[in-house]
């Protein structure tokens, strides 16, 4: 059974609106870039690709090389760098123990020496008070009226005086040494001093050696004595 035919149903409507209003576009498609064709992954490399990837290893070896040399030469410093700064502490803290110490001990010595020289001009100062009382003991002016008395006064004045030596005796050493106790000893010459480092058998070599002369020539006297008779 046909129907009666429309135009309108194949009329579009959207195409009539553009084209009277003077916008109508056409949409042109492009075709799609054909797929690039695989290479082939079974062929076998040339030679000169082969030496192209030779060189291109090498170059990488040597690249590594270079960085490798380069580390080798930063690592060197930083041992350099890490060896200072140990030998800078170890000797910080070495001399800071040896100095600090030493300060303290020159300081306790210095205050003994400050200490004894003190002590040492003290005693001083009052050796030479006691040696001037001692001598300005007048005895040749004493008369038969004060005799007793300025004995006795000069008695004491020497009592203090020897106490005075005594007190500095004990404090100074240097004050009980053999030098003082002996001031008048003559040093030994050198002949007894030598004398003095030889034995009995070395001592009677000597004799032998000094008496032998004179004891040839009496023998001498002798025989003439002798022959003359």
């Amino acid at each position: 059974m046909s129907t009666e035919f429309d135009a309108s149903e194949f009329v579009d409507q959207d195409f009539e609106t553009a084209r009277q209003t003077g916008f109508a576009t056409t949409t042109v498609m492009s075709a799609p870039a054909p797929a690039p064709l695989p290479g082939d992954a079974s062929r076998a490399p040339t030679r000169e690709e082969v030496d192209a990837q030779v060189g291109e290893k090498q170059q990488q070896l040597a690249e590594l090389k270079r960085a490798q040399a380069e580390l080798e030469r930063e690592r060197a410093s930083l041992e350099e760098t890490r060896r200072r700064q140990l030998e800078f502490t170890t000797g910080r803290q070495e001399m800071t123990h040896h100095l600090t110490r030493g300060i303290g001990l020159l300081e306790e010595a210095e205050f003994g020496a400050r200490r004894d020289a003190e002590q040492m001009a003290k005693a001083l100062g009052d050796l030479r008070a006691s040696l001037e009382k001692v001598n300005t003991i007048q005895d040749a002016a004493w008369t038969t009226e004060n005799f007793q008395t300025e004995l006795t006064r000069a008695n004491t004045t020497i009592e203090n005086a020897r106490s005075e030596w005594s007190s500095a005796r004990q404090k100074f050493p240097v004050l009980s040494s053999k030098a003082m106790t002996e001031p008048d000893a003559a040093p030994a010459s050198p002949v007894q001093s030598l004398l003095v480092e030889k034995n009995f058998s070395e001592l009677c070599r000597i004799g032998f050696a000094l008496t032998w002369p004179i004891a040839l020539a009496a023998f001498a006297i002798f025989l003439v004595l002798l022959l003359r008779r």
